[in-house]
């Protein structure tokens, strides 16, 4: 995720040379055409293109809002993954009474999530916090994070059984384990239910056929400064375009998708801090992009 607005601009613009590019070279051919050869069948309305423009603008507000609200609720709910990990942490040390091999493994938790969102194989991070026989139980099942949060349930109900813990106290701890189960279900509705094609497609399709068109009904009124003035308009339709497809994918590699290692450290930090263990550094923005 872009954090400083410098970069961020800095990113946006290398982004948006190929495309830029493109279209210049696009509004050249057209106005060589028309300027030089004289091209009568190049001479189109005005009319038409604007109140395409009009609607292009809309349908592009209505898929860039519809993306950012599955990006948002995505942060949401990763903010309350992060909640009820550092809850679920406390409460293993003052309800249980201890446990801290519970806390490294709701430390893992986020890490196997990440990795599941994005399709990624076992990190280093997941390694390193789970015991080698919770590790191979958690990566034989398909679904990896819930298998992880199974198996934590279990150990709190051994701990319960073990020290004769009142059945109202393992309520409150397994609350919190249900409250994390229903945000990774939230999670993985996102990941699995992309936007309809309508929304993900139209849109792309519409903003090249309106670039490619754009010039044609522009070079009689703006002769040779038609690449200027073409490119421009061309350009902020295609970055609207842009932003909805980066933002209509929260979870994959992207420069513009959650930042959800840093996200996982921060949760790993505020576990294992508390039970002693010395956690790796924070996660630190480079170049201005929060991993």
């Amino acid at each position: 995720m872009i954090v400083n607005r410098p970069h961020g601009l800095a990113i946006l613009f290398r982004e948006s040379l190929p495309p830029l590019f493109i279209l210049t070279l696009w509004d050249f051919v057209v106005v060589i055409l028309f300027q030089i050869y004289h091209q009568d069948w190049m001479e189109q309305p005005s009319l038409p293109i604007s109140l395409m423009g009009t609607a292009l603008a809309i349908f592009l507000s209505m898929r860039n809002n519809a993306a950012y609200n599955r990006w948002w609720e995505g942060r949401t709910l990763w903010g309350a993954i992060t909640n009820n990990c550092r809850s679920f942490g406390r409460e293993a040390a003052t309800l249980l009474g201890g446990r801290p091999d519970l806390a490294r493994a709701m430390a893992a938790y986020p890490h196997v999530l990440r990795a599941a969102l994005r399709g990624d194989p076992p990190n280093e991070d997941t390694k390193r916090l789970l015991s080698p026989e919770l590790y191979e139980k958690v990566f034989s099942c398909s679904n990896t994070a819930n298998m992880l949060l199974y198996q934590i349930g279990l150990g709190v109900r051994d701990e319960v059984e073990l020290k004769g813990i009142d059945g109202a106290v393992h309520g409150t701890v397994d609350r919190i384990l249900s409250d994390i189960a229903n945000a990774q279900g939230g999670l993985e509705r996102i990941k699995n239910t992309p936007l309809p094609a309508q929304y993900s497609m139209l849109p792309e399709i519409a903003t090249h056929l309106f670039c490619i068109i754009l010039p044609l009904s522009a070079v009689q009124t703006l002769g040779w400064i038609t690449p200027l003035g073409s490119s421009i308009i061309g350009m902020l339709f295609q970055m609207l375009d842009r932003s909805g497809r980066d933002l209509q994918e929260p979870f994959i590699k992207s420069v513009h998708a959650l930042p959800m290692l840093t996200m996982a450290r921060t949760i790993e930090r505020d576990l294992l801090q508390p039970i002693g263990d010395t956690p790796p550094p924070a996660i630190q923005a480079s170049n201005g992009v929060q991993p």
